[in-house]
């Protein structure tokens, strides 16, 4: 039986420019975490560039897609989380994520008709994103709030489905 992708976790970022690489970190520790507590099955975890056509294709089809990226926003607050929804204006405000990134990539897939169900953004202010691994101490500080705050994500979408299935259900 084939499990279709219903849940795809995207991390955008350089993990060979320092704090670019904060979204791979979050997956690492999904995967780790993964072994304990299951992710959902048809739950996608994947690391891309920010091309759009790449993010179309792993978001496509999807009923929720969560994306991670270093944000790049002046001025920087090392370590802040920004979460961005799909309809939420900053997600589209110049400097808050990349030029070619999310926006771009919301923009395509809109005019495209190949958006997710549901699409949330979390990106981290980076302190260094110059060459070399590693992350800065703010920044490695978010990574377990991170998880944490994709699996919340995970938690509403699935309490949402089975509210709606429900709610179909009765007469």
């Amino acid at each position: 039986m084939t499990v279709s992708t219903r849940i795809a976790i995207i991390a955008i970022g350089d993990p060979d420019r320092h704090d670019d690489g904060v979204p791979r970190a979050v997956l690492s520790r999904l995967r780790e975490r993964a072994t304990e507590r299951p992710l959902p099955p048809g739950t996608l975890l994947a690391a891309c560039d920010p091309d759009p056509a790449r993010l179309i294709r792993l978001w496509e089809n999807t009923e929720l897609a969560v994306v991670l990226e270093p944000a790049h926003a002046r001025p920087s607050h090392p370590g802040r989380i920004h979460r961005l929804e799909l309809d939420t204006a900053a997600l589209w405000r110049a400097g808050t994520m990349r030029p070619q990134g999310l926006g771009e990539s919301v923009n395509v897939g809109r005019a495209l008709g190949r958006l997710p169900g549901h699409l949330v953004a979390y990106a981290v202010d980076a302190a260094d994103t110059s060459l070399g691994q590693g992350l800065s101490g703010p920044v490695a500080a978010t990574v377990g709030q991170l998880v944490t705050c994709v699996e919340a994500e995970i938690v509403r979408h699935r309490a949402a489905v089975a509210q709606g299935l429900a709610d179909r259900a009765r007469p």
